[in-house]
């Protein structure tokens, strides 16, 4: 199967680097309250909350924090949030796709606008790039899950469509629709993934050189700084050379 992305591992790593983030824990606990408010606040009934936990947990949000992000819920408070997805170019026009939660429809389109203009890149209309992305169920294992090969195994058992390896772990791929389903098959024979979700996964990659690399991650990062800002997703690759000096 295909390597995977050399960015995804440096935002895996990252991940765990900036764990302890408020900023971060902020955006998990929205994430809860707003699964749980759209259905039921018991996880094991609602699958968007037990992926949302699921993520929350696998960056080391304290279990307090994710109780009270689903009991707002129960007791109706908290803001009411609007899904909006905002799309445009990057530096070296790298397609960038943008997944906000707002409760001020305004702000965070200006917002955004903004961040690209300052940072190289523009925002374009609903549409634009995101035909060069396909909505998928992501389920991550760590190395110790098993070899490529077993684990490619389990994933076409469990109805996955693609799994991508390296010695970050394993990346296995489904439809968006199936992602519920899939995460339980692989849990049943692999044991519980580090993190299962739905995804923007790029149908071709861009390799950037170090320079429109730290072009790109200055916008990424600007972009991921925002308070309403939950995800960004960009269709680039770069090279162990240059993933070493970023």
């Amino acid at each position: 199967m295909a390597g995977h992305s050399k960015w995804a591992n440096i935002q895996h790593r990252k991940g765990r680097q900036d764990a302890a983030r408020s900023k971060l824990f902020s955006k998990l606990a929205k994430e809860i309250t707003v699964a749980a408010k759209m259905g039921d606040p018991d996880p094991d009934k609602n699958p968007r909350l037990r992926l949302a936990v699921k993520e929350a947990k696998s960056v080391s949000v304290p279990k307090d924090v994710i109780d009270r992000a689903i009991k707002k819920s129960i007791a109706g408070e908290g803001d009411n949030y609007d899904e909006i997805r905002y799309e445009g170019y990057g530096p070296a026009g790298v397609a960038v796709l943008v997944e906000t939660m707002t409760d001020n429809r305004n702000r965070t389109a200006s917002n955004v606008r903004s961040i690209f203009g300052k940072n190289g890149g523009n925002m374009g209309e609903t549409g634009s790039v995101s035909f060069m992305f396909d909505r998928k169920g992501e389920i991550v294992y760590k190395p110790a899950a098993g070899d490529a090969d077993t684990v490619l195994m389990a994933a076409i058992e469990a109805g996955a469509e693609d799994v991508e390896s390296d010695e970050e772990g394993h990346w296995i791929y489904c439809a968006d629709t199936d992602l519920h389903e899939v995460s339980n098959a692989l849990e049943a024979s692999l044991g519980e993934s580090e993190t299962a979700k739905l995804v923007w996964k790029p149908q071709t990659r861009t390799d950037l050189g170090l320079e429109e690399a730290q072009k790109l991650m200055k916008l990424i990062e600007a972009l991921e700084d925002d308070d309403d800002v939950q995800n960004v997703t960009a269709n680039f690759d770069i090279s162990e050379e240059v993933a070493s000096q970023l």
